[in-house]
């Protein structure tokens, strides 16, 4: 999405006496960027009512619009601050964390930055290796717990991630932890049964600590293109998703893709990643990351 503003100014010079061919060419330049056509149809009808009824004739102005479209997006009103207050809540700990998403989109070091985030507001943490299938994931994940000097609970490969999940919560209610973090495979979004499975672990949490998971968490790869879409779309249904992480916002993603999804899904995002290091992590800022895409 970052050579759009390039593409307008010779859009612009080349349309300009013809408002409705460069609202089109607009159009699909956001669909090359990997907005869907529902959510791009959206943000031109927006901003073209918005130029027609103003008269606007100047294309800085417009490009101002498009910001404020994008900003209007991905505001997340309706649930601002929900990690923070999460961390509050004192009468609901621990507070339960599952993180779930495909193969490949960094979900268990997002993890680790979650938790080294939570440790620095003086919360105990407990990490939950429910990938059970992957070789590498308990490593990976214990590796970290031991770099933040924080407990992790594990089973024995292939065992059930519903009984590692279980063990996990009554380790946390005999220790008093503020925070648990669920590493949960790296499900391909296509396969019915491993969807069925992290149902599974959802109705392991929600009967023991008799309500859903505070936070079911889906990592989002910002270089995924419209693919994201719909796996979002299939982890939504079947779990409720209560928000996004974005990974890799360091790149050079088109970035399109996680508008459509905040329009079309109506799930917050919560966080972005911008680099491999644990303190890079940052709460989602709508109008820092309107102004990146368009930088």
């Amino acid at each position: 999405m970052q050579k759009l503003i390039k593409n307008l100014n010779y859009i612009w010079n080349k349309f300009k006496k013809s408002n409705t061919q460069f609202f089109s060419e607009l159009e699909e330049q956001l669909i090359l960027s990997d907005v869907s056509a529902i959510t791009a149809d959206k943000i031109v009808t927006d901003i073209k009512d918005k130029t027609f009824g103003e008269n606007i004739t100047d294309l800085d102005k417009i490009i101002e619009l498009l910001k404020n479209e994008l900003i209007g997006i991905l505001n997340n009103r309706e649930t601002e601050n929900t990690q923070a207050d999460a961390c509050q809540a004192e009468n609901k700990k621990p507070q339960v964390w599952m993180v779930v998403g495909i193969n490949g989109v960094g979900k268990t070091s997002t993890i680790a930055k979650l938790a080294n985030y939570f440790k620095k507001m003086d919360k105990s943490v407990l990490l939950t290796s429910a990938d059970t299938y992957r070789a590498a994931a308990y490593e990976q994940l214990n590796h970290f717990a031991q770099a933040l000097n924080i407990p992790i609970v594990h089973h024995q490969r292939f065992s059930d991630p519903g009984a590692v999940v279980y063990d996990s919560v009554e380790k946390a209610f005999a220790r008093n932890i503020d925070i648990i973090l669920i590493d949960t495979a790296g499900r391909m979004h296509t396969q019915f049964n491993l969807m069925e499975e992290l149902k599974k672990v959802k109705r392991v949490i929600t009967k023991k600590i008799n309500r859903d998971p505070d936070e079911i968490i889906m990592v989002i790869d910002s270089t995924t293109g419209q693919n994201a879409r719909i796996q979002a779309s299939i982890f939504h249904e079947a779990l409720n998703l209560s928000g996004f992480i974005l990974t890799k916002t360091d790149g050079t993603s088109k970035g399109g893709a996680i508008l459509t999804i905040k329009n079309e899904l109506k799930v917050p995002v919560k966080f972005i990643t911008c680099g491999e290091k644990l303190e890079d992590l940052e709460i989602f800022n709508p109008v820092k990351f309107a102004e990146m895409l368009l930088s």
